[in-house]
């Protein structure tokens, strides 16, 4: 695991199952809205932080995931993406970079062809079997509850960051 995650310059998420529970919350005007775990959040922050960049493919459209991208930062945004793999070859011609040199992060059948191509994937504890049968990592948590931070961590540590991010939060 170590060998491919220290190659990693982009690491590509879905959102629901995976930055989420998988939980669409509508309230009685109709408007959605979503729970995302703070962790996750950091660990794209740090990431971002040592030049390792975060984008998303989803397969819904959401005003809610716009504005958290906004927040944390994500300007590799691509929603209403049902064919993710199409989505996955626009960003390697808009980056330039390699499937080796990119992770993946999805939980459901319509990631699998994406998880097929990167050079990492993972997906949370609480994929489907079929998901969690073709990827490289299952993180120890489910979606929405630290997974996304998990393999954010694997990847700071495997690419040399982690040593500065210890003695930054005197670990």
């Amino acid at each position: 695991m170590h060998d491919k995650l220290k190659h990693i310059r982009l690491l590509l998420l879905d959102v629901d199952g995976v930055m989420t529970d998988g939980g669409i919350i509508y309230d009685s005007s109709g408007l959605e809205t979503k729970r995302f775990n703070v962790r996750d959040g950091h660990g794209i922050k740090m990431l971002q932080r040592h030049g390792i960049e975060v984008g998303i493919i989803t397969g819904r459209t959401s005003i809610v995931v716009e504005n958290r991208a906004r927040e944390l930062g994500i300007t590799l945004v691509y929603q209403g993406s049902l064919r993710k793999l199409d989505s996955y070859e626009d960003i390697l011609q808009k980056t330039g970079l390699a499937d080796h040199q990119i992770a993946y992060m999805g939980d459901d059948v319509i990631d699998v062809p994406v998880l097929r191509r990167v050079g990492f994937s993972a997906t949370p504890l609480d994929a489907l079997p079929e998901v969690c049968a073709v990827v490289d990592y299952v993180a120890g948590c489910g979606g929405g509850h630290g997974a996304v931070r998990e393999v954010c961590d694997h990847i700071l540590k495997s690419c040399g960051a982690w040593p500065e991010i210890a003695a930054r939060y005197q670990l």
